[in-house]
């Protein structure tokens, strides 16, 4: 399986409401890079499942491809969840999880070093993580990590 972290690009600092914060123009074209690097390399079979928040929606909105909104990895959402949602690591295929930090951060931790830790994934990166068996032994694999300024 492979699982793609994706936070969501830079939003606007101030809302009554959390859930609807949009992004910044830096954040539009922060995803707009992103995206089109994610199109070039995605993997078969990927499915894409974005917070409900505005800032992960108009994120994800920019790859162009379908898309599900899941509650489990709202602003918040503890990392048991983001596993359950995603699958991780028995599903088949990809998923691409378009969250939020601190939940993307202490998954990464786990799935890397076996334990939660506060690890930050920069607004708008994505960390690609494949699991596989290798002589009999579950491995986790990091395949990728991309950050916005990197894409040009």
């Amino acid at each position: 399986m492979d699982l793609l972290l994706w936070r969501h690009a830079e939003a606007e600092a101030e809302a009554d409401d959390d859930l609807k914060r949009p992004l910044t123009e830096r954040g539009q074209q922060q995803a707009k890079a992103m995206a089109a690097w994610i199109k070039a390399h995605q993997p078969k079979g990927l499915r894409i499942l974005a917070s409900p928040a505005v800032r992960t929606r108009q994120t994800a909105e920019v790859l162009q491809l379908p898309f599900e909104i899941e509650r489990g990895i709202a602003p918040g959402a503890c990392v048991s969840a983001l596993i359950a949602t995603s699958g991780w690591p028995q599903a088949a295929g990809a998923v691409l999880l378009v969250g939020h930090q601190p939940s993307l951060g202490r998954l990464a931790a786990l799935l890397l070093a076996g334990h939660e830790a506060e690890w930050s994934i920069k607004k708008g990166a994505l960390w690609w993580f494949t699991n596989r068996v290798r002589r009999g032994e579950t491995q986790t694999v990091l395949r990728a990590v991309m950050a916005p300024e990197m894409l040009g």
